[in-house]
């Protein structure tokens, strides 16, 4: 299990779990593609970093003293925890977020908007049953992405008890905890990317409130709702090929 918090803060490890502000390298599986940062020019340290494809991109840039975005380039969003985070050496972005980030100068401090920050848990079965401790003083969990192949269904094959979440039966995921004050998860769309490979049926587990649309398709096979995809507050599903971007909250 794997638990990130967005900040300039160093990380640690223990069997199967960390905590850092800093979350999702998505798929571990998936080796994260490479980038020269882009100097736009027109302010210094100004670092444009873009995810095309929805891949992983690291860019360079000083961030001892901290990072601001300050021009978002992409449709897609750009939330700090899921879409962009920073580490030792630089400013990541995933899922398609395109965006330019200012370092901040040494006393300084944040001179934009509120930040939009998501607090991200990751916890792994590998088919046997894995707690993985977070202080959750009554604050809700909400499945944020699956990363397994195996489903992960609430209560199912994961669920939350007081300071933890669980999971099992090889559910692997990342798990978004909501505020402790009542006021509930980030309002903001969260792109969620399934696949039905080889023409098979697919379930992409990510609860979900309102809804889910099909934003992107990646396949040359149909995406017909209904027939090719559809959703429930569980997840998405795909199937006969359907490949696709969905947006969904």
């Amino acid at each position: 299990m794997k638990l990130w918090e967005v900040a300039e803060l160093p990380s640690w490890s223990a069997p199967r779990w960390t905590w850092t502000w800093w979350t999702l390298v998505l798929c571990s599986s998936v080796l994260p593609a490479t980038a020269m940062a882009d100097q736009t020019g027109y302010e210094a340290q100004v670092v444009r970093c873009q995810s095309r494809d929805m891949e992983w991109v690291h860019c360079d840039m000083p961030v001892a003293n901290g990072v601001d975005l300050v021009r978002q380039l992409s449709d897609s969003s750009c939330i700090r925890g899921t879409e962009w985070g920073t580490d030792r050496s630089g400013v990541w972005v995933t899922l398609g977020c395109r965006a330019e980030f200012r370092s901040r100068p040494a006393g300084g401090a944040s001179a934009g908007a509120a930040r939009q920050v998501r607090r991200v848990l990751r916890c792994e079965s590998s088919g046997r049953p894995q707690s993985c401790p977070v202080a959750l003083q009554g604050a809700p969990v909400r499945l944020l992405r699956q990363l397994s192949a195996m489903p992960c269904r609430e209560n199912h094959s994961w669920g939350v008890r007081r300071n933890e979440v669980w999971v099992t039966r090889g559910c692997q995921g990342d798990f978004e905890v909501g505020a402790a004050d009542g006021s509930g998860f980030l309002d903001a769309p969260r792109t969620l990317v399934c696949e039905s490979k080889s023409r098979q049926r697919r379930f992409c587990g990510a609860t979900i409130g309102r809804g889910a649309r099909l934003s992107k398709q990646l396949s040359g096979s149909p995406c017909e709702e209904g027939r090719g995809w559809g959703w429930d507050a569980r997840g998405v599903w795909v199937d006969n090929g359907c490949r696709a971007e969905f947006q969904v909250n």
